[in-house]
């Protein structure tokens, strides 16, 4: 019989540092949980830093917006102020506002009367939007003009000037055209025409526009 051989397992020294493990484990432990903290505190640091900008860049458009909106205010309160007696004198004179219709079929009436005048005629169209060849700013309002066509009888050219400078009174207008003939039937008569006028005037009003109406509630 053969004799076994004996194998003796060989012994691989343990590394120092691995020796000492034990000893220093705790303090590693420690370290790691100190490094995790301090980790989550400067994550934590800086994600309140971006939170305190943004809050902060909020707070400054805000403030920016209410300075805005405060000299915007006072911008239009000094506005007011300096424009407010012109604006008032033009809506009594009937310019700003709904037409007054009624007042200017009066003001011819009387505007005959007191001058007089031969017998005239006029015919007034239904308000539509008037455009000047000069653009105008309107702001908030929108003008319109009723477009009125006037044949007058006149003793001489005076009765015509006179008539249109009375009517100013009672309303804003512009004379699109205006022509002035002889009398087709002239006669020897004092009261006898010896001109006719054919003339077509534009009352103007400013009116709020639509979307403004539709703001405040008023019906158009």
């Amino acid at each position: 019989m053969m004799a076994r051989s004996s194998r003796i397992p060989l012994r691989v020294p343990i590394p120092f540092w691995l020796r000492e493990f034990a000893q220093v484990r705790a303090a590693l432990v420690t370290f790691a949980g100190t490094l995790g903290i301090a980790t989550a505190a400067v994550f934590a640091t800086f994600w309140h830093m971006d939170a305190a900008r943004t809050t902060e860049n909020l707070a400054i458009t805000a403030r920016d917006a209410a300075k805005s909106r405060m000299v915007h205010a006072e911008t239009e309160k000094s506005e007011i102020r300096l424009y407010q007696p012109q604006f008032l004198e033009l809506r009594r004179k009937g310019l700003i506002g709904e037409e007054r219709r009624l007042n200017w079929v009066e003001a011819i009436r009387q505007i005959q009367e007191q001058r007089r005048l031969l017998p005239l005629s006029y015919e007034i169209e239904p308000q539509q939007p008037y455009r000047l060849e000069i653009r105008m700013p309107t702001g908030d309002y929108q003008l319109r003009g009723s477009r009125m066509a006037l044949h007058m009888d006149l003793l001489h050219e005076l009765d015509l000037f006179n008539f249109l400078a009375d009517l100013r009174q009672a309303g804003s207008f512009t004379v699109q055209d205006c022509s002035i003939k002889r009398a087709a039937s002239a006669s020897t008569a004092a009261l006898s025409p010896t001109l006719t006028a054919e003339c077509t005037l534009n009352w103007l009003t400013l009116v709020p526009h639509p979307a403004v109406r539709a703001a405040s509630g008023r019906l158009p």
